[in-house]
């Protein structure tokens, strides 16, 4: 996760915990080092299915511009500070800001794809969000905006199901209390998604509740809030 805590080595910085079993506390979390963190920001991170990879955004030098994409791999997936350099996701990030990336493997055999929420023109608000697939030879084709997920407001952060069928965001759309988070539904990876439903006053608040990730067995649902 993100953290401007103290021990950092710079505005936001990606921190890890761990823990042995579901049951188990999680660790104490350590700061995962210069491999990935600089003096400027690392946001929200997500980690791909398989462990191996890191996409988080930030406006270090050598991007296109304000927040871009960035990943970083680490070949033994049970090493958290197993992570290399970071390389810029190139053709994926504009001038503008690009950020709260998420990853879909894709199992059934299309391509993956990575969803994720821009200011860029050509989306009806402020953050709306895009998705782009990876090619063939490694590199990402222009990311697509997908309108059936995006709002005249301000529409963040997608979490992917690991399946392509559910996908929570967070938004400031109309029917929300504040910043909500909101889920949509797909039959089918090659079908759009439904419109997008409100999580309900079980899960929002009057607060902000933003960042959610699902996890890999579906039963979770990870998301931080400044609520009391």
């Amino acid at each position: 996760f993100a953290s401007d805590r103290p021990g950092g080595a710079g505005v936001y910085d990606l921190w890890v915990c761990q823990r042995s079993d579901d049951e188990s506390d999680w660790s104490v979390p350590d700061n995962i080092g210069p491999s990935v963190n600089t003096a400027f920001i690392e946001g929200p991170p997500t980690v791909s299915r398989d462990g191996h990879w890191l996409i988080f955004n930030s406006d270090r030098p050598g991007g296109a511009g304000l927040n871009d994409l960035w990943v970083s791999y680490r070949e033994n997936i049970h090493d958290p500070f197993g992570w290399e350099r970071p390389f810029n996701l190139g053709g994926v990030n504009t001038p503008f800001q690009d950020q709260g990336a998420s990853w879909f493997a894709n199992d059934d055999g299309l391509a993956p794809l990575l969803f994720f929420a821009s200011t860029r023109p050509g989306g009806p608000g402020l953050n709306d969000i895009y998705v782009a697939e990876l090619l063939p030879d490694g590199y990402f084709a222009e990311a697509s905006l997908v309108a059936e997920l995006s709002s005249t407001s301000n529409d963040y952060r997608p979490s992917v199901r690991f399946d392509g069928l559910e996908l929570f965001f967070f938004s400031d759309r109309p029917g929300s209390f504040g910043f909500d988070l909101w889920v949509a539904v797909r039959d089918a990876i090659t079908e759009p998604w439904r419109d997008p439903a409100n999580l309900g006053p079980t899960v929002n608040s009057d607060a902000n509740d933003q960042n959610p990730h699902i996890t890999a067995d579906r039963r979770s649902l990870y998301f931080a809030s400044n609520r009391p």
